[in-house]
């Protein structure tokens, strides 16, 4: 399933923002876990995560280029190397009528199957608000996919996905595996270390300021969102749409497969090379392990989006949205609400539940992100 355009027609009245309306959501009483989940040291998290996703860096060596220009806008495109063998392009907004100096900048990371000129209607409205807007394609999607090897007529994205999982099979023991992480992690976590890249690049324009970076992500790149603010502290505001789960929660209660649905290729050919007729919550957990370690443990949403506490962060998510179900949502925003509280920082956090709205942000949601990034960075 694709996540290219999520957005549908919405008013601002119809949705439910932060602690009145989301009050009696938060108060209720979370299920009961099969498995209570393990809080680790912050700091170990962090560490971890970084020691999983680092590479060797290679030179930015950044290029770029303008692509059209307006009374009120310059478009660039651009490309710097986050990794040997690894260039990323990406698209730039500048807004002219801006007066010169360092400005915020508001990066948008686009979902599942989708390419960095989704978010260009997004950025231009943020430039709109005095904001310089950033957009990068993510691993093998976009101009990455293009020369990219496929296997067994998958796409370049799930193509990665299986190499990852044969390469991680072909590890001789699950102890192996901790020491010895698959060269890659395509699904979400080698576009961290893509984002944090970009973030050094922005560090060398003169036009940016380093201090107001806000990163928002739709879906795929929500999670990608998360994960990034929650270890990289050069983030000063975030905002995940449409991703704030927990992974270990939904392989409890069943409401794992919209997740694989994402992958559902490669995933499929994975269990049969597994010879796993039944693809149950235990293979899913298998899966996950080998292709991004971590993901229902430490790096979990309710155990490391409290990270980013007490940098401001908003939560967009939909009421009906079955890859983030109101349960597993709610173990994000606990412990959310809690690192918030203690540091102090009630007000850094919000929380937006579109009601009667799937796996979609609406409009008005967009809008209101743009609000929330302005309310903080001040453009």
């Amino acid at each position: 399933m694709k996540c290219r355009s999520p957005f549908l027609p919405c008013s601002a009245a119809m949705l439910l923002l932060l602690a009145p309306a989301f009050k009696a959501f938060s108060q209720s009483p979370s299920p009961a876990r099969d498995t209570a989940p393990t809080v680790a040291d912050p700091s170990s998290i962090r560490r971890d995560f970084l020691a999983l996703i680092s590479r060797a860096k290679a030179p930015l060596n950044p290029e770029i280029h303008q692509t059209a220009s307006s009374p009120s806008l310059l478009e660039f495109h651009f490309t710097f190397t986050s990794e040997p063998g690894q260039v990323v392009p990406g698209i730039l907004f500048i807004p002219v009528s801006v007066a010169a100096g360092r400005r915020p900048v508001i990066i948008s990371l686009h979902g599942t199957g989708g390419r960095k000129e989704d978010e260009a209607s997004f950025l231009r409205d943020c430039a709109a608000r005095g904001f310089i807007g950033v957009a990068i394609d993510g691993r093998y999607h976009g101009e990455r996919a293009a020369a990219a090897p496929q296997l067994e007529n998958l796409n370049a994205y799930q193509s990665a996905i299986l190499r990852t999982w044969r390469s991680a099979l072909a590890a001789k023991s699950d102890a192996a595996l901790q020491h010895s992480p698959a060269p890659e992690h395509p699904l979400f976590y080698d576009t961290v270390w893509d984002v944090m890249r970009l973030l050094d690049y922005l560090d060398t324009r003169d036009d940016v300021d380093p201090d107001r970076i806000g990163l928002l992500g739709i879906s795929k790149g929500g999670i990608e969102t998360y994960l990034t603010a929650a270890v990289d502290p050069r983030i000063a505001a975030a905002v995940p749409c449409i991703s704030v789960e927990s992974f270990q929660w939904a392989l409890e209660h069943e409401a794992w497969q919209p997740r694989v649905d994402t992958f559902q290729g490669a995933f499929d050919i994975a269990a049969k090379e597994a010879a796993r007729s039944n693809k149950d919550a235990a293979f899913v957990k298998t899966f996950y392990e080998r292709v991004m370690p971590g993901v229902t443990g430490e790096f979990d949403g309710p155990a490391i989006t409290p990270l980013i506490a007490p940098r401001p962060l908003m939560l967009i998510n939909g009421a009906n949205d079955p890859r983030t179900p109101p349960e597993s949502l709610k173990l994000c925003t606990d412990a959310l609400q809690a690192a918030y509280h203690a540091q102090h920082a009630d007000d850094h956090l919000q929380i937006l539940i579109q009601p009667n709205t799937a796996h979609q942000v609406r409009p008005a949601s967009r809008t209101a992100a743009i609000d929330f990034f302005a309310k903080w960075l001040k453009p």
